[in-house]
């Protein structure tokens, strides 16, 4: 089983480097790290006063990594969850922040062990997401994955702007997609006619 750092360091490079897209809710973007979070953090990383662009653009992947494991990994508390979720909800975390484990809530009400929707992990979530485990061991990870992907296209059917994430430009499937596949097995991805399909009324 990969470490948290591994995980984190596979995050950083599956972001990829700098990028300043005017529909993503992120804003500027380096490594995943996005200037939001740079400000809630006070990270001034060029000391020039501030806290903008210029500061995005000088995040290394170093930095990228500690700034995942102690704000994305080790603040929510994703090391209370099984092991085997590690990976998915804490690349999910990065990408969605606390959406993530409102997924995962959402799901093991799904399954019937019910929790508090609240986004948050304590004892409650912490110890159904354990009992959907053991009740599911060879299927929950990849049910999450799939929770990610619905949740993913729904974002995109009520915001337009967002679909080019979840679609290409050629009709394949965007990043975000490839993003939530990337942690299920190959048997539960889409095939290009069923993700076609799934995103035809977007025009």
């Amino acid at each position: 089983m990969q470490t948290v750092q591994q995980i984190a360091e596979d995050i950083v490079a599956r972001e990829g480097g700098f990028v300043h897209d005017p529909d993503d809710p992120g804003g500027a973007t380096n490594h995943g790290v996005t200037l939001g979070t740079l400000q809630r953090l006070s990270r001034d990383l060029d000391g020039d006063g501030q806290v903008d662009v210029d500061d995005v653009r000088a995040i290394t992947p170093r930095i990228a990594t500690d700034i995942f494991v102690q704000h994305y990994f080790d603040a929510p508390q994703i090391g209370l969850l099984p092991e085997a979720l590690w990976p998915t909800v804490f690349d999910m975390y990065v990408n969605a922040g606390s959406e993530a484990v409102k997924i995962l809530q959402r799901l093991l009400c799904d399954m019937r062990i019910p929790v508090t929707v609240d986004g948050m992990i304590g004892p409650e979530t912490a110890g159904a997401a354990a009992k959907a485990l053991d009740a599911a061991p060879d299927h929950m990870v990849d049910a999450y994955g799939i929770a990610r992907r619905n949740y993913y296209y729904g974002l995109a059917d009520r915001r337009p702007s967002l679909r080019k994430f979840a679609r290409r430009r050629d009709g394949g499937k965007g990043g975000w997609i490839a993003r939530a596949e990337a942690f299920i097995r190959p048997k539960y991805w889409l095939t290009d006619f069923q993700h076609a399909s799934r995103v035809a009324a977007w025009g």
